[in-house]
């Protein structure tokens, strides 16, 4: 193995003339790349797939699944999504979202693409697991997709009760800016009409 010195590699290089042998296990350190899908290729550092898609991180991005700092630019370690340009990365990161969303549900997770964000992050070594979705129960999930809609203030002031939502004035029901999962109607929590936005005690 041209990574760990040990014998016992059983993947080469696919690129012609290239006799880079590794074990899986060493493939990352290695800066490796295999594609998972027929023929199940396999490339050395220096033969590996790059990302063909022009664009660079604007300054202090971050990765959208973990959120530290990416590189300054496209890497093997730093990936972007094809479709929107502006989703960054970590491999190891969309690597593990990959293993969790599975073949299904694995999407660019700023712009929601499949299909072209699919065919890239597998041709970039991105493994996808294949294992089917349970059934889940549509009633259970129902509430996934609903706007918060009641007023959570300590003592809500408001004649029409919590569930009341008018389109401005006192009554008008605000979500928190930040998590949007509770709401205050602007006279049970004192808010001037010039305020746009509120955050709730937790965030």
């Amino acid at each position: 193995c041209f990574v760990c010195r040990e014998s016992g590699a059983s993947i080469t290089c696919w690129e012609t003339g290239c006799d880079r042998s590794f074990h899986l296990p060493c493939a990352a350190e290695g800066g490796c790349v295999t594609q998972y899908f027929l023929p199940f290729r396999s490339f050395c550092w220096q033969h590996r797939p790059e990302q063909t898609v022009e664009a660079t991180p604007e300054e202090n991005s971050t990765c959208l699944l973990c959120l530290e700092p990416v590189e300054e630019r496209k890497s093997h370690r730093t990936m972007v999504c094809p479709a929107c340009k502006h989703a960054w990365f970590h491999r190891g990161c969309i690597q593990g979202h990959a293993m969790h969303a599975r073949t299904a549900c694995f999407q660019c997770p700023l712009c929601r693409d499949r299909d072209l964000f699919r065919k890239e992050m597998t041709t970039m070594g991105i493994r996808v697991a294949r294992r089917f979705l349970p059934c889940w129960d549509p009633q259970e999930f129902a509430t996934l997709n609903q706007r918060h809609s009641h007023c959570d203030a300590s003592e809500c002031l408001c004649p029409g009760g919590r569930e009341q939502a008018e389109e401005e004035g006192p009554w008008q029901l605000l979500l928190c800016s930040s998590c949007a999962s509770e709401g205050t109607h602007r006279q049970c929590t004192h808010l001037m009409d010039s305020m746009e936005s509120w955050e709730c005690h937790s965030c």
